[in-house]
């Protein structure tokens, strides 16, 4: 009788990607699918960099590591919680953050429009002042602070849980000079100023979708996902405010995700430049106060 091979990192891999297929888990937190999922999971538990070689893929593993990747993935079908969630991490824009069900997990298509600097919307050079709406994790304002050295950036939040990741965030990635934490209802106070760049992911789920999503989503904040009005209520909060803090050449950037399409019905009269993104994704808006300043938002 023919001995088994030894588990390796590669086999655990394989392994996991099958279960997860099986248990027809939903991807959508950081990863599409569920090879990558398994990576993920797998690397994780191993310690392993996504850079190894081919040599420690497949290197003979011990009980102990073969029993912990069992545990990770077997905790991922058994409780449907986002992988991010279990791992306490997830990247963004080429930066890791921590994550915990506090924060929803990062995956906004606006690190694609971080990693460009907002080309061609905004000017780099003159872009002195950053607004991030609804931080969650920081990770929006942290890579936008990261890829703007100069610039000041604050970050609002009205969950208090939120801010405390955030904070560690901030510390994490060394911006605390430049980046101020707000607790506020989508705007900091009025002294804080006017912002070049407005960043805004916020809340814009519909409540009649709850009972139809995945379970995966229910494991995230509820307050950081749903919104009234069809999803719309805090999108028009957010156009109306805009309007009065962004400087003259300012910019809103919003990611209005599946709720794109509503957004535009409802405002049939703003031009909102949507976004063709090379990385998969939509729902990213981009509209000019000059746009913002001449509509009937109240």
């Amino acid at each position: 009788m023919a001995r088994a091979s030894p588990a390796t990192a590669r086999s655990l891999v394989l392994q996991a990607e099958r279960r997860f297929k099986r248990a027809r888990l939903y991807f959508g937190h950081g990863t599409d699918n569920a090879r990558d999922e398994a990576v993920f999971l797998v690397f994780h538990a191993l310690g392993l960099p996504f850079t190894c070689s081919d040599e420690v893929l497949d290197a003979p593993l011990a009980a102990a590591e073969v029993s912990t990747v069992e545990a990770l993935v077997s905790l991922r079908i058994d409780t449907r919680r986002p992988a991010a969630y279990l791992t306490g991490r997830m990247w963004f824009a080429g930066h890791e953050f921590e994550v915990n069900d506090d924060v929803l997990v990062p995956r906004s298509p606006i690190a694609e429009l971080i990693l460009e600097r907002f080309q061609p919307w905004a000017d780099a050079a003159r872009t002195e002042r950053i607004l991030d709406i609804g931080t969650g994790s920081g990770c929006i304002g942290i890579a936008a602070a990261l890829a703007f050295p100069e610039a000041l950036v604050d970050a609002t939040d009205i969950s208090r849980e939120a801010l405390e990741v955030a904070t560690r965030n901030v510390a994490r990635h060394r911006v605390g000079e430049r980046m101020r934490l707000h607790l506020a209802d989508l705007f900091p106070p009025q002294e804080t100023g006017a912002y070049d760049l407005i960043l805004a992911n916020p809340p814009y789920v519909p409540e009649s979708e709850r009972a139809g999503l995945p379970e995966e989503y229910l494991h995230e904040p509820a307050l950081a996902l749903f919104a009234a009005d069809e999803g719309l209520a805090l999108i028009r909060r957010i156009f109306v405010g805009a309007a009065n803090r962004l400087t003259e050449r300012g910019v809103l950037v919003l990611d209005a995700g599946g709720t794109w399409p509503e957004v535009e019905a409802a405002f049939p009269e703003l031009s909102i430049l949507w976004v063709e993104l090379q990385h998969g994704g939509d729902g990213i808006g981009v509209i000019r106060r000059s746009e913002l300043t001449r509509m009937p938002l109240q």
